[in-house]
């Protein structure tokens, strides 16, 4: 039995374009499988979190890095009874946006694009699904109903002003209520995603050499663990013993989620999911102390491995390849594939064409972001340096 809180599959908005409803699958699973078949989901086998993508097979990608996320927002939605396919569905969908060359990438981007509205990744998320995604006979994108939409658009909070482009020009078509929260199912998505990162990069952090295990056991939360796993098995070896650390902090993470945004969600006392958007306040969130201990990972992790000297190297080098590759798609956008020539055709001026170019630089991989620098300026960066 769902919570009264939970999106009813069979209490929807709807789709932007009628469709005949599934017999076996409900609309939000529908959903989530339309974003696992979709091209952009896809993509992100090779867009990669913080390493860029040739530095090595075991760090995570935004695709490994979204199924880590999802498994996770299912286990919380679960335990609050929320419908865990809908959390499902955004937490899947939730960095379809993002450029190669993970957040720097999307710096580099936003910045070239400020002219003509600058660069969000939710928004190009939502970009990707109401429009880029050409696979349908009927429709353009994959006409997702109104509550994976908003979930996308705002998982991470109300929407304000100035609005991202495409976020206005969808929310003129189908009003997302971009000022208000959204669901609960997207706000265990967005937390989840949180969870999922801080974890992994502890991992990835480690095996990247960027800090030392006695560095991190020195964190809060992460000390407790460290000694939990020492008394129950001591003189166990260091790969175990970082793994059972660590695992722990990520279930005290999860636990916490669970035991606040219960007490949360019936404190609020909401009839149903609108009374949750309609709050003005999150009901899905950590606990003070826990969100404290979670600040002080995320400090560590921005001092000693997103500001890392080897990894601002390579964010120096990736950060010329978008600077370069716009420009040069702006004077040359014949050298777009011929599919998108009919939109270049169409595109409003330097705005529509900057539009474009932003969406097919967005849509690149590392690897292939790469190539086409090399292929079109005859530099080899990762080799060569500049």
């Amino acid at each position: 039995m769902r919570a009264p809180q939970a999106c009813d599959p069979h209490r929807v908005r709807g789709r932007l374009f009628d469709e005949e409803e599934s017999a076996f699958r409900s609309c939000f699973q529908r959903d989530r499988d339309r974003i696992i078949h979709s091209s952009a989901f896809r993509r992100l086998k090779h867009k990669t979190q913080v390493f860029v993508e040739h530095e090595g097979d075991f760090y995570r990608t935004r695709l490994t890095h979204s199924i880590e996320v999802a498994q996770v927002a299912r286990t919380i939605a679960g335990a609050l009874d929320l419908n865990t396919d809908l959390t499902e569905a955004v937490a899947l969908a939730h960095d379809l946006g993002h450029t190669p060359f993970g957040h720097t990438g999307e710096d580099a981007l936003d910045l070239l694009m400020q002219p003509w509205g600058g660069f969000d990744h939710n928004a190009q998320a939502l970009r990707i699904v109401t429009s880029l995604e050409r696979h349908y006979a009927e429709f353009d994108g994959l006409n997702l109903t109104w509550e994976t939409l908003e979930g996308i658009a705002k998982h991470n909070g109300p929407v304000l002003s100035p609005l991202p482009q495409a976020l206005q020009e969808y929310d003129r078509l189908h009003d997302l209520e971009l000022h208000t929260h959204a669901s609960a199912e997207a706000q265990v998505a967005a937390l989840s995603d949180d969870i999922a990162y801080n974890n992994h990069d502890l991992h990835d952090g480690l095996r990247a050499g960027l800090f030392s295990e006695d560095q991190i056991a020195r964190l809060p939360m992460i000390d407790a663990a460290y000694a939990e796993v020492d008394a129950t098995y001591p003189g166990l070896d260091a790969y175990r013993r970082r793994h059972e650390a660590l695992r722990r902090v990520f279930g005290a993470m999860v636990a916490d989620v669970i035991d606040t945004s219960r007490r949360r969600m019936e404190e609020a006392g909401c009839a149903d999911a609108q009374s949750v958007r309609d709050l003005g306040r999150p009901v899905i969130a950590f606990s003070d102390p826990v969100w404290a201990q979670i600040r002080g990972i995320r400090s560590f992790l921005f001092e000693h491995m997103y500001r890392a000297p080897s990894v601002m190297e390579q964010r120096e080098k990736v950060t010329k390849v978008v600077n370069d590759l716009f420009p040069l798609y702006m004077s040359r956008p014949d050298e777009l594939p011929k599919r998108w020539h009919s939109d270049i055709a169409a595109a409003a001026g330097d705005a529509g064409l900057a539009r474009l170019v932003a969406d097919y630089i967005a849509g690149m991989t590392d690897r292939f972001a790469l190539q086409q620098h090399t292929r079109l300026t005859g530099l080899d960066l990762l080799q060569t340096g500049y």
